[in-house]
């Protein structure tokens, strides 16, 4: 629709003959400009061993001008633990367990039917101290929404959150890992801090599950400082190797910490 109104307005200022090209090509790049923060980016990178992913400057930019974290650039032997919750799959149960043994913090993502559906799990979660972070409430895709809509998906969620558990959402991921600028304008508006991740593997697909040795094989070689790591509480591997892959990180001389330290 941007485009087309691009197209639209050149036509109108070519042929009404009052404007300068000057206020033409004014006109133009602000058209262009809301064009741009539109555009949906899919946050993606190639996995470096022991050190963190390669990030255009560019994106590293915007990121911070919006309060977006993939990264605590300024924490050593720091590891930020985070998980993606669409649906509950029989997991997260024993990834809470390992966690409390461990004493490592975590934060969730949940979405609407999550939060609603898996009470129990969701007020453990919370009396153990990790982190209940915002994943929308129907996870759709944030640059393809109206404004009104992003705004409707966060706060629908963080609202029943406090009605139900009487706790308000402080971060937000985006649903697929996809945003544009005027996602992360909107969320950081809202008082948002958005995360996004420096470590990912393919562990969503539960019928791609190849075991607990190669989930820990996936992930302990990238472990670097800073690194916030999103893992999958639908994954079997990720819940069976959990308690290894934290003692490793730990005996590494790693430490986790809470999204709250997050500065």
């Amino acid at each position: 629709m941007k485009k087309m109104a691009l197209i639209l307005l050149c036509v109108s200022l070519a042929l009404s003959g009052c404007a300068s090209g000057g206020n033409v090509k004014k006109k133009v790049s602000q058209v262009n400009a809301e064009v741009q923060s539109d555009k949906g980016i899919g946050w993606g990178f190639v996995r470096k061993k022991g050190a963190p992913p390669e990030i255009p400057a560019k994106q590293t930019e915007l990121l911070k001008k919006y309060n977006c974290y993939y990264i605590d650039e300024s924490a050593e032997k720091t590891l930020y633990l985070t998980f993606d919750e669409g649906y509950e799959n029989g997991y997260t149960s024993k990834i809470l367990d390992v966690l409390k043994q461990t004493e490592t913090p975590a934060a969730f993502f949940v979405t609407g039917p999550y939060l609603e559906n898996q009470k129990e799990l969701i007020q453990r979660m919370i009396d153990e101290g990790h982190i209940v972070g915002n994943h929308t409430v129907n996870h759709p895709n944030l640059p393809k929404q109206s404004t009104e809509t992003i705004k409707k998906e966060l706060n629908d969620l963080n609202k029943k959150c406090e009605e139900m558990y009487g706790v308000s959402m402080k971060y937000m991921r985006p649903p697929e890992g996809e945003y544009s600028e005027r996602v992360l304008s909107t969320a950081n508006d809202m008082g948002y801090k958005t995360i996004l991740w420096s470590f990912a593997y393919k562990d969503w697909d539960i019928n791609m599950q190849q075991g607990a040795d190669y989930a820990f094989s996936q992930v302990t070689p990238y472990l670097h400082d800073g690194a916030i790591l999103l893992l999958h509480a639908v994954s079997s591997d990720n819940a069976n190797a959990l308690e290894e892959i934290i003692n490793y990180a730990k005996n590494e001389g790693f430490v986790f910490k809470s999204l709250d330290d997050l500065e």
